[in-house]
Formats: structure tokens, C-alpha cells, sequence
């Protein structure tokens, strides 16, 4: 007869409630690399979670797929962040094809039938704040394209199988959003990203030359630097998972200030810091949650829900800010012990604030948008 299940922690249970998902991690190898933690998770099914079942996937929402992404926080940041990228991606193209009913599905189909991981490359060299803005270019071919441009820093980046990314068409105002194998002639993954934190995200540079790429792998192309749904969907995605996915990230850090705090029975003023943790991330974990309910439902669509994301996404930092602040009396110098659990998960967590689109421009968007003014991401203009 097996064990029965520990009962929660209050404050697990309570941080806890509200997310659901049916995935569980397997124990993952003590030690193992990144790169072997992330294919594991990959295979368990994870891969496939926002799929639609009819083309061999979980059919999971934006709030489950988040749900998953928290409990995936909680136990591996780093293979949490980069499939972050994979989740984000895939729930876009599902969230794409139940809008427009075109031939994405089959994209979505071939990624569930081979447990196939998806890297975001969409981030470039220099940072560029306007996150909008692609320096890649994408050469009409008779057969689709040809694409040339540097994607750095990207997750996922010798482990993906397929990756997505945004191009400028040359002679023409239009982008292109499409899935690249990995394995295409002339990309290449080269050295890596010397970050802090996340070291097991599998994140590096990736270069391509003159990489040919079939029509039939693009699934939008649309004008540059207009905000339209998919811009709009694919924010919202991508704020409610990162969200959820550094929410887990930091309840581990609470977890084991509670932990601590209980091993040596010297309550106190402490209490009331673990309260104010608790407070944050409890605030955080509603904002997220809602507003993926309500994109899910309808309720908040356009530029609202475009606005409530760059919100949630601004809010995550202050969060994460505040929650260590509260934290760092009760650890104490743990805090900035080298190899330390609560030291890897401070740096770790810090990787929060880097996520486009910059923080430099998000009060300005909800203002933009609250004034009644154009919605811009470029802090310049």
C-alpha cells in the first residue's frame, strides 16, 4: 500500500488554489544537464498541452497551460524559462488556427505526433525595447523564403526542433511569422549566453544564412510594426505563462523561507514578512489567472487586453521585487551564499525584469491606451 499524500503547507495550499492542471513533472536525474531536463519534460507530454485534441494534443486553455508552467517554476526555473518560449509559441499557433480555421492546423498536428519542442526567436542582438521590430529579412522565393539575420539570446536553442520567427519581407512593409527546422542548411547555434541565472535554459545565439524556407511553414504574414490580433493574442500568452512561470519560481523561494523559519522556531517579526510574500504573490497569481479567463472567454479583447497584459507583465517585476524584499530579513545571508537553493532561486528570479517588451515602455503602453493614443512600443517615439 502506498504512502497517502502529505497534506499542503497553508501557505502552498493557499498559493495553490485556483491553478489546476492535470500534468505532473517526472523526478527528474539529479544533476542531469539542462538540455536533458528539458527533453524529459518535453516527452511527458507537456509538449503538446495547448494542442488541440483533435490533432493529438491536450487541448489545454491559456489558465491550465499557465497552471503548468507554475508547477514547472517551482521545480526547474531554468527548464521552466525556456519552455515558457515553447508553451508561448505553440498556444499562439493554436489560439491563431481557432481564429482563422486555416492550415496551421497541420503545423500543430506534426508538433504533438513527434513530442517536437518549438524556440522563440524573436529577440535580437542590441535589445532592441521596440520588440516589435525585426532586423531579419526574408527574400520571396519561388517556394517561400529565404532568411537571413542573427536571433540571440534564444531558449530552446540546440533542443528545439522547429523554431519560430519573425522576418521583414525586403521590398515590402509586411513580416513574416513562421516555423524553421532546426536542422535547416545554414542555421546555426553558436556559443551561448554567459546569463547569471537560468543556466539551463538551454539559451544561445542562433545565426542564419541564406536559410531556405518552405511557403508552407508560415502561418502569418501581415504589415511591420502593426498591432494586430495575433500581436494581441500572442502578448497575451506570452504575460499570463511568464507570469505563472516565475509565480512558481518565487513560491519555491517563500516555500523555503517558511521552511527555515520553521526549522528554527524563531517566529517573531518574521511572520508578518512571510505574510507580506504571501500577500504579493497571492495578488499576482488573481491578476494572472483573470486576465487569461478573460481573454479566454472574450471579456477583454484588442487593445484592452493588450493593455492588461503589458500590465501583468510590469507587475510580475515590481512583484518579484517586492516578494525578495520581504524575504531577504527572514533568509539572511543564505540569500547571497554562493550555491545555495535560495541564492540560485534570487538570481534566478532576477532573469524576470529581462523579458520584452521593456520595462522602459510598458507604463507608457497602459497610458497610451488608457489617453486614448496610439499604442507604441518604441520608448523613442
Amino acid at each position: 500500500m502506498g504512502n497517502a499524500p502529505q497534506e499542503q503547507a497553508p501557505h502552498t495550499a493557499l498559493l495553490a488554489a485556483g491553478w489546476h492542471t492535470d500534468w505532473k513533472p517526472d523526478a527528474l536525474p539529479e544533476g542531469a544537464p539542462g538540455t536533458d531536463r528539458i527533453r524529459r519534460v518535453a516527452a511527458s507530454g507537456f509538449a503538446a498541452l495547448a494542442i488541440p485534441r483533435e490533432f493529438g494534443g491536450s487541448g489545454a486553455g491559456l489558465v491550465e497551460v499557465a497552471s503548468a508552467q507554475r508547477v514547472l517554476g517551482a521545480t526547474d526555473p531554468s527548464v521552466a524559462v525556456a519552455l515558457n518560449m515553447h508553451s508561448f509559441t505553440v498556444g499562439l499557433m493554436a489560439d491563431y488556427w481557432q481564429r482563422h480555421r486555416d492550415t496551421s492546423w497541420m503545423l500543430l498536428e506534426g508538433i504533438a505526433g513527434s513530442h517536437a519542442l518549438v524556440a522563440s526567436a524573436f529577440a535580437e542582438p542590441g535589445g532592441s525595447p521596440n520588440f516589435m521590430s525585426s532586423r531579419s529579412s526574408a527574400v520571396e522565393t519561388g517556394k517561400g523564403y529565404r532568411v537571413s539575420g542573427v536571433k540571440y539570446p534564444c531558449s530552446l536553442a540546440s533542443t528545439a526542433t522547429l523554431v519560430c520567427l519573425t522576418a521583414r519581407v525586403e521590398a515590402t512593409d509586411e513580416t513574416i511569422l513562421a516555423l524553421c527546422p532546426a536542422a535547416s542548411p545554414g542555421l546555426t547555434v553558436e556559443g551561448d549566453w554567459p546569463s547569471l541565472g537560468m543556466t539551463g535554459s538551454d539559451t544561445a545565439k542562433l545565426v542564419l544564412r541564406d536559410v531556405d524556407l518552405d511557403d508552407r511553414l508560415v502561418f502569418h504574414r501581415g504589415p511591420a510594426d502593426v498591432i494586430d490580433d495575433t500581436v494581441i493574442s500572442g502578448m497575451v500568452w506570452f504575460a499570463v505563462l511568464l507570469s505563472a512561470t516565475y509565480h512558481g519560481v518565487l513560491s519555491s523561494l517563500l516555500d523555503l523561507a517558511h521552511r527555515q523559519v520553521g526549522a528554527s522556531g524563531q517566529y517573531g517579526p518574521r511572520v508578518a514578512l512571510l505574510g507580506r510574500a504571501t500577500r504579493e504573490l497571492l495578488t499576482l497569481g488573481g491578476c494572472c489567472r483573470q486576465l487569461g479567463r478573460d481573454f479566454e472567454d472574450g471579456t477583454l479583447a484588442g487593445r484592452a487586453a493588450l493593455a492588461a497584459a503589458i500590465a501583468l507583465r510590469a507587475t510580475l517585476s515590481d512583484t518579484r521585487d517586492r516578494v525578495v524584499a520581504a524575504l531577504t530579513p527572514v533568509i539572511g545571508s543564505r540569500l547571497y551564499t554562493e550555491g545555495h537553493p535560495a541564492a540560485r532561486l534570487a538570481v534566478d528570479s532576477l532573469a524576470a525584469h529581462h523579458h520584452p517588451p521593456s520595462l522602459l515602455v510598458c507604463d507608457q503602453v497602459v497610458g497610451d491606451h488608457c489617453t486614448g493614443r496610439e499604442i507604441s512600443f518604441d520608448p523613442a517615439g
